[in-house]
């Protein structure tokens, strides 16, 4: 009996998968292993969308590219690629944005599962707000390195994607960037707040002058002095003015403005003696008179695998000076550039930037390659990784298309490397945990959507002997068995816990 049940569901679920229509989102990493994995396993309806192109460094892991297709679209070659494995899907391709209006609620509502498998944090909260309202499940993914997870989002049975603690971006203290950097990635940071104060949406956040404001300054003889300076005039006799104003006054003269961040800025912060009592004092340099030795050997070394020497550096830096005043123009009056790592002038601009004042300070140079992944964030893909959160995502859909969600898992996958998930998994806490009570009255905002709500947190005991009253905005009812131990003179008598399900 019980093998003649196991295979009336083997049969339900073969059914399911031939007629229930996919919807996955990403064409990349996960993307390509998941559609392989797709038709392979017998689903035959599927839409895939993605707006991104095929670029050289996808092909070491996207193993539905070849050479031939870089520049093309990831959606119509994945599309293609797939369906070498089983010419009888049926495949429709989107080379399109999700965001697009053209898919909507409706869009969503003709799928029986939705598939992420996307890499930035935008798209999975539009397309988990999307699912939610359509009702649909979503199963979303997401890998980096050696970490990777799934998990099943189902409106009223699970927690959705935006509910998930996420770990908190590594952030770097202001005075370390302007004042004293000891690593590469400060000297990186540093080059591109200067991007976006020479170029962008001026940040006071962002400043790359010296900052008289620094902690270990305190109590330190003629501080004041020093601030007095810095509000009334620079070193050089350059007035205090913003950043762009001051560089566009200019020209963008890049031997003034190599002067003014890597001479008179550097000076000014040798005067602050405090700073220099225990660490290397930086040197400053002048475009007139600049080291034209590299660090190592680059014999044989490609373009973005070769250090620069500190003179390349600044030659480099000057013509992107140049470069990046035209694309401004362009912009028209008001305009602002956005820093892209994949923007290659905006690239050797903080790559040469970076290295400048990394020297300066007696940190080791990097090459453009390493700049790159430190500056744009980027986490190194693992082939086999995805491979395994792709399966796990097949795996997952044959219980949301039988009917048994209740028994979908979370998945993570833990690095073997010593510290590398140290503070990404973190417990999660309860309301009861902050002090939030029967009767509390919390405020949610929804910035993105401007919406908000008041919610009223209630015991079902209170709800429904109190009978909450129309007009009362929204409320969260809590099982009593998490909550506090009920005093005894509290319960109520057997005939009202009857009435009220106690």
């Amino acid at each position: 009996m019980a093998a003649s049940m196991s295979g009336v569901l083997e049969l339900k679920c073969e059914e399911k998968v031939n007629s229930s229509k996919i919807l996955v989102v990403g064409a990349g990493g996960i993307g390509c292993e998941l559609l392989k994995n797709l038709v392979l396993t017998g689903f035959k309806d599927i839409e895939v969308i993605d707006l991104d192109t095929i670029d050289v460094s996808n092909l070491n892991r996207q193993f539905l590219f070849r050479k031939e297709h870089v520049g093309m679209s990831k959606a119509k070659v994945a599309k293609e690629s797939a369906l070498q494995f089983n010419p009888d899907a049926n495949i429709i391709s989107y080379h399109d944005s999700i965001f697009s209006s053209e898919y909507g609620m409706d869009f969503f509502k003709k799928f029986a599962v939705v598939m992420n498998a996307l890499d930035n944090t935008a798209a999975r909260n539009h397309v988990n707000r999307m699912c939610l309202a359509a009702d649909i499940p979503l199963i979303e993914s997401g890998s980096a390195g050696y970490l990777g997870q799934v998990t099943v989002i189902k409106k009223g049975l699970t927690e959705c994607y935006e509910c998930q603690l996420k770990p908190p971006q590594k952030s770097y203290p202001g005075c370390t960037i302007r004042n004293t950097p000891s690593e590469p990635i400060h000297c990186i940071v540093w080059a591109k707040h200067l991007f976006n104060q020479l170029y962008g949406q001026e940040d006071p956040d962002q400043d790359v002058s010296p900052d008289t404001e620094d902690p270990e300054l305190a109590g330190e003889a003629g501080k004041s002095a020093l601030e007095q300076e810095s509000k009334e005039n620079s070193v050089g006799g350059i007035e205090r003015k913003s950043t762009k104003s001051w560089a566009m006054q200019i020209g963008y003269d890049p031997h003034k403005i190599f002067n003014k961040l890597f001479r008179d800025d550097i000076k000014y912060l040798l005067s602050m003696d405090k700073l220099w009592e225990k660490r290397r004092p930086p040197i400053s340099l002048d475009w007139e008179n600049l080291p034209d030795t590299v660090e190592g050997s680059s014999v044989g070394v490609i373009h973005d695998q070769r250090l620069w020497s500190i003179k390349e550096c600044a030659t480099i830096f000057g013509k992107c000076l140049g470069d990046l005043k035209g694309q401004l123009s362009q912009q028209g009056d008001g305009g602002m550039l956005v820093w892209d790592k994949d923007d290659d002038i905006a690239m050797d601009f903080v790559t040469s930037a970076a290295n400048i004042r990394a020297h300066i300070f007696g940190i080791p140079s990097k090459t453009r390659f390493d700049i790159k992944s430190m500056a744009g964030n980027i986490i190194p893909a693992i082939a086999t990784t995805n491979a395994i959160i792709a399966g796990l995502i097949v795996m997952e859909s044959f219980k949301v298309l039988k009917g048994q969600i209740e028994t979908v898992k979370v998945y993570h996958i833990i690095s073997s490397e010593e510290g590398e998930t140290e503070g990404q998994l973190q417990c999660r806490q309860i309301l009861s945990d902050f002090n939030i009570a029967n009767g509390t009255r919390l405020k949610c905002d929804d910035f993105l959507q401007n919406y908000n709500l008041i919610i009223t947190i209630a015991t079902q005991v209170t709800f429904i002997v109190d009978k909450l009253e129309e007009d009362k905005e929204f409320d969260v009812i809590g099982d009593l068995a998490d909550l506090q131990p009920v005093e005894e003179s509290e319960k109520p008598s057997n005939d009202e816990a009857e009435q009220i399900g106690w």
